[in-house]
């Protein structure tokens, strides 16, 4: 079991990170909500093959699955972070159109279609998210605002000052250099866009499972007053959390615009709902202290593949959030179930178990 032990403070006052490890590894597997998760993503590619047969399993198809899973991946690293602290962040959408119109303005007043002014771009992008950030954790933590009311606010203020901006139509002045990255670039056989989401989600998942700021992000998520008296700077992490997030949306508005070629001011209206849904549908708790970025890009190909699913045949793409929600409410009921098992020192029904037991 790993414990936090900061300096100066006795044994008798760590915070507990990680789980308890008594049970068998058959049981922790078999418990681990990602790897049932990942078998309801089995049966719903099963579904789609079924039903569209080669237009699903063609590789265009997952070329652009995982172009779309690019986006939200970068997104869901931020928001695996928040959610870890019992946090929440609405504005990861509205944060990512923002950006993309700043850096979409800056590239058009300089002019150009080289990497140079695509630079200047990828800068103004991630400075206007990580101030969006910033924002949001210092009035979270400081002036301590409920995170789903700061963020709905912001999710708001963001896109209105988003379409103020542009007069509510889509800049196209994106450089050659930033769609040709997409277009034309494989890195190690995989495209650029996912490339570099995968680097992004092994940073993120290095960050949050082995170093000191993940442990205090799970231990914050467990008992933030635990983590307080403890010595932790709750405040700070918090902000520097929620900067990440903002950071991250920032980083992801460039890889919209070069998987796009313009701003999507009116295109990223599920993309909330998406990225959220993925990471609790990885395992996650809304409740916090717990969760991890294997699980949630486990999640996130739940509504990649929906959506991509529904287009080949040819469903309506409102059904995606009906779909979506629906997969949500049951992944949080299970959530909610486990953890009342937990307090009455019970372990929580778990289909997968009651199979490979009955195997034995």
């Amino acid at each position: 079991m790993s414990v936090i032990t900061p300096p100066g403070q006795a044994p008798d006052q760590q915070v507990v990170a990680d789980p308890p490890a008594g049970d068998s590894y058959l049981r922790r597997v078999a418990n681990l909500q990602s790897v049932w998760i990942l078998g309801v993503l089995l049966v719903i590619v099963a579904a789609f093959s079924i039903a569209a047969g080669g237009r699903f399993l063609s590789t265009s198809n997952f070329s652009l699955i995982s172009q779309n899973i690019a986006v939200w991946a970068v997104l869901g690293v931020g928001m695996t972070f928040v959610i870890v602290t019992s946090g929440i962040d609405l504005s990861i959408g509205s944060v990512l159109v923002f950006s993309s119109v700043i850096a979409a303005k800056v590239m058009a007043a300089v002019g150009g279609d080289g990497w140079g002014v695509a630079g200047l771009g990828i800068l103004a992008a991630l400075v206007a998210g990580i101030a969006w950030g910033l924002l949001n954790g210092f009035l979270v933590a400081k002036a301590k605002i409920p995170a789903l009311i700061v963020t709905l606010g912001s999710l708001s203020v963001a896109l209105g000052l988003a379409q103020v901006i542009t007069g509510g139509i889509d800049i196209r002045a994106v450089p050659g250099a930033l769609t040709d990255f997409n277009t034309y670039i494989k890195i190690l056989g995989i495209p650029a866009l996912p490339f570099t989401a995968l680097i992004v989600v092994i940073i993120g998942g290095i960050v949050l499972h082995k170093t000191r700021f993940g442990r205090y992000t799970y231990a914050i998520g467990s008992n933030e007053l635990g983590a307080r008296r403890v010595g932790i700077n709750v405040d700070r992490h918090l902000i520097l959390i929620y900067g990440l997030s903002g950071t991250l949306a920032g980083l992801g508005a460039i890889l919209a615009l070069a998987q796009f070629g313009t701003t999507t001011i009116a295109g990223q209206s599920l993309t909330n709902l998406n990225v959220i849904a993925a990471v609790v549908i990885g395992g996650t708790s809304i409740f916090g202290g717990q969760g991890s970025i294997f699980g949630t890009v486990v999640g996130l190909f739940i509504p990649a593949v929906l959506q991509a699913g529904f287009v080949i045949i040819g469903v309506e793409a409102f059904w995606q959030g009906v779909a979506v929600g629906t997969v949500l409410v049951a992944a949080v009921y299970v959530d909610q179930s486990r953890r009342a098992a937990a307090l009455r020192g019970a372990s929580a029904p778990n289909p997968l178990l009651a199979m490979l037991k009955l195997k034995k």
